[in-house]
Order: C-alpha cells, then sequence, then structure tokens
C-alpha cells in the first residue's frame, strides 16, 4: 500500500511540474486563445482540470463518487493558484490519518488525475499554437519529488537543444 500512496504522490508531483510548464510564465493573452470552434480556451481548460481535480478530492475524502459540484471560474491566476491547491490538498489527504486502498487509488489514477495530466498536455499543446510553445526537455530526468506540487517547481534538469 505504501508503494501505491508513493507512486500516486509522484504522479501529483508530475502533474504539477508539467502543468507548470504549459501555464507558468504564458503570454498575457494565452488564457483566451481560441484554437477554434468547440475547443476549450486554455482558461476554460484549466477550470475543467479544477473542477476534475476538486471531484477527485470529494471521492478521495468522503468515497461518494456520485458528486456532481461545479466550481465557479476564476481569473486565470487565480486558476492556477487553485490548481496548486488541490494538488497539496490532494497530496496532504494520501498522506493524512484516513486509509487510502488500492482499488480507490487506482481509481484516481485512471479517472481525475488521468484526465487532469491529459489536459495539461493539450494546455502545452495550445501554448505551441499560440506561438508560445514551451521549451522541450527529457522529462524523465526532471527533479520530480513526492510533495512538490506548489508553484515552485524544480527548473529543467535536461532540456532539448533541438
Amino acid at each position: 500500500m505504501q508503494n501505491d500512496l508513493q507512486i500516486v504522490r509522484h504522479f501529483l508531483a508530475a502533474l504539477a511540474y508539467r502543468m507548470h510548464k504549459a501555464v507558468g510564465d504564458a503570454p498575457p493573452d494565452f488564457p483566451n486563445y481560441s484554437a477554434g470552434a468547440g475547443v476549450r480556451t486554455p482558461h476554460a481548460l484549466l477550470r475543467h482540470v479544477n473542477g476534475v481535480l476538486h471531484y477527485g478530492l470529494v471521492v478521495l475524502r468522503t468515497g461518494d463518487s456520485n458528486y456532481k459540484g461545479n466550481l465557479e471560474s476564476l481569473p486565470w491566476s487565480e486558476e492556477i493558484e487553485r490548481f496548486h491547491r488541490q494538488l497539496s490538498e490532494f497530496d496532504e489527504a494520501l498522506t493524512g490519518e484516513r486509509p487510502v486502498d488500492h482499488a480507490l487509488l487506482s481509481r484516481l489514477l485512471q479517472g481525475p488525475l488521468a484526465d487532469a495530466m491529459t489536459h495539461a498536455g493539450q494546455l502545452a499543446l495550445l501554448r505551441r499554437l499560440a506561438g508560445a510553445p514551451i521549451a522541450a526537455e527529457n522529462f524523465y530526468l526532471a527533479n520530480i519529488r513526492a510533495g512538490a506540487v506548489s508553484q515552485d517547481q524544480a527548473p529543467p534538469a535536461s532540456p532539448d537543444t533541438d
């Protein structure tokens, strides 16, 4: 069980790192960038990620997988803060007193956490489409540690030069 928790905590840190790459120091017009009809803006996508993480937190804390809440939209910088705050709450809940079993961790990973990581990749793609691509790097070598879920992320350990 301890290994499961460490893997999920590491995943949360990887999500924080990748999201920081996607939204950190984005140009001021990026949150409202439109890639076309039916495509969420970066701002709407980040709000959706926060809703998905909120759902995961509710399930983690209460076991209620039927939760249908909706988060209000916040300004871009506050959505970024909310993202990191929720990751911190997730990490704290995983290391708290309440035991978390393998089945719950698996469902959280396959559902809200994988969804959030997918959207981090979409945000990175939108950065490229908006003309402000993120710097390439070898993520395998990135300095990612369980518990490191704040906006304060390590610099790239192995930036790509190609």
